[in-house]
């Protein structure tokens, strides 16, 4: 028996294109003679709906495009993912389905059993068996993290997932551990909004070894032969921080392409977080569609200017420098009834911050250019950032990058020539806000800061946890303080990329808790 693999990316509500792009896969695997075809959870209508799926007219037209895809399927059986709806009238939840389509009619339909807390607000769970006979093989059938049925003489899995990216993590499968027949994991890619799909399909063989791959982030296709021999694949995973960047790319890409914007603008100070995202919207919509400020202030050093200049040339970016000193000192003139001798404070900091989003958002309103938000998770893990100005933004490429990461992701972007000016990388961070100012004045160095973070946020552990690992008490007691008291600061933010274990878009921290 051929099988049909087929990786794509798929837009949320775009029913036609998505349509469009399993229609035509459809197409190619009749050309090559497979008897299934198999496409990942949630395709039909692109993943995740969210609220979407408690709206009639969604679901609605959910059955009528699967009626379509039927309707074009003689000649081959099809396996996707779609919502369908329960059989109790009553019941406000719909299930995640797979469904099987054979000679243009719709013959079964297989529920999936393990949801997330979050599919569990949508989604009604189902406690029949996934397994049916068909070509001579009994298939058992899974969606996303399910288990295969525990039931004698299965000859294959078939998984259809929509499984996210998470940096630094390896996708196990865990729930195929211990099966001892071939498996068919089929996976989508792409971005809708801040949520990245990584594709990587595959097939595993009996004894677990990965006998055909399918690329990250991309579309691909393949034809499995249950009669064929294959010999495993020894190919060397691309390295994480690769995956990183790709994931990123990808998802400014998407975010773009799928919201029908063109054009992109930032505010490109000098500082290595401006310059990587720079360098990866370049590389996702191109250096033409993106044109930048400068916006030195009393207090940036000239080095600021001509390395973000640097790196604006080295890409091919259209920039202007728009000076904020005189914005600065008229706003401060403004306010020097009210603030009359009061010292110098994080006031007038911040205010530099917020002029500087001003004019972002108001050459963004003029142009048509969507403003990037340049902040990384480390700083709004600590509220490192003025609200209303560092928060600016209509999508965060790094918000869920911490700034370790983000140094790898400037060396890797540099791996075969200079695009970030090396000085750009080397030098102390700093927001430039008030003389010789550094962000070790405020923060602990980024190294130790990190591996903090990390722990507390990835791992969940206590402050208890983490000071027995020999961590200073105090700078442990100052992070963790810091970032419970700046969720105020994280539930006003844009969307952020989500491309960590743990992105802060899926936590649920009341304001007002005392945990």
């Amino acid at each position: 028996m051929k099988i049909a693999i087929a990786q794509q990316n798929y837009s949320v509500g775009d029913f036609g294109k998505n349509a469009t792009k399993i229609s035509k896969a459809i197409f190619e695997a009749k050309n090559q003679n497979a008897d299934l075809i198999v496409f990942p959870e949630m395709c039909l209508c692109g993943s995740f709906p969210f609220d979407l799926l408690q709206m009639n007219d969604f679901m609605e037209t959910t059955m009528q495009v699967l009626q379509r895809i039927a309707s074009e399927s003689y000649g081959i059986a099809v396996m996707l993912g779609c919502p369908t709806y329960c059989e109790d009238e009553q019941e406000t939840k719909v299930y995640d389905s797979a469904i099987l389509i054979e000679n243009g009619t719709i013959t079964r339909r297989f529920n999936k059993k393990n949801l997330s807390h979050l599919e569990s607000k949508y989604f009604k769970t189902d406690n029949e068996k996934n397994v049916f006979e068909w070509n001579k093989q009994k298939i058992a059938v899974c969606l996303g993290d399910d288990a295969p049925e525990s039931e004698n003489g299965i000859t294959l899995c078939i998984n259809i997932a929509a499984q996210t990216y998470k940096h630094g993590s390896k996708r196990e499968c865990k729930q195929f551990a211990n099966t001892s027949t071939p498996v068919i994991y089929v996976n989508q890619y792409g971005a809708n909004t801040e949520v990245v799909y990584e594709g990587h399909s595959f097939v595993r063989n009996a004894q677990g070894e990965t006998i055909i791959e399918l690329p990250y982030f991309a579309d691909g296709f393949a034809i499995y032969d249950t009669d064929k021999t294959y010999e495993p694949i020894k190919q060397e995973k691309p390295s994480d921080i690769a995956l990183l960047h790709d994931a990123l790319v990808m998802g400014i890409k998407d975010y773009f392409e799928k919201n029908g914007f063109k054009t992109a603008t930032l505010g490109l100070s000098g500082g290595i977080d401006s310059a990587v995202v720079l360098s990866l919207a370049a590389e996702a919509i191109g250096s033409e569609n993106i044109r930048v400020l400068l916006l030195p202030s009393e207090y940036s050093t000239s080095h600021s200017i001509t390395d973000a200049e640097g790196l604006a040339k080295n890409l091919g970016v259209q920039y202007d420098i728009v000076p904020i000193k005189s914005t600065y000192s008229e706003a401060l003139n403004a306010l020097a009834p009210i603030f009359k001798d009061l010292p110098f404070s994080v006031a007038e900091e911040n205010l530099q911050a917020r002029i500087r989003g001003t004019l972002l958002m108001t050459l963004s309103n003029k142009l048509g250019n969507i403003l990037l938000n340049t902040s990384n998770k480390s700083e709004v893990a600590v509220g490192y950032g003025t609200l209303y100005g560092d928060t600016n933004g209509s999508l965060s490429v790094l918000g869920d990058v911490y700034k370790t990461d983000v140094f790898r992701l400037a060396r890797y972007i540099n791996r075969d020539k200079e695009i970030i000016p090396e000085h750009t990388i080397i030098k102390p961070p700093s927001a430039e806000l008030h003389p010789n100012q550094q962000d070790s004045d405020s923060l602990p160095n980024y190294d130790l800061l990190d591996k903090i973070l990390y722990q507390y946020i990835e791992c969940g552990k206590t402050q208890e946890e983490i000071l027995s690992m020999g961590f200073d008490k105090e700078i442990v007691e100052k992070t963790t303080r810091l970032i419970k008291r700046c969720e105020f600061k994280r539930q006003q933010a844009c969307p952020a990329l989500r491309v960590s274990q743990k992105p802060f878009a899926e936590r649920v921290i009341p304001l007002i808790a005392k945990f």
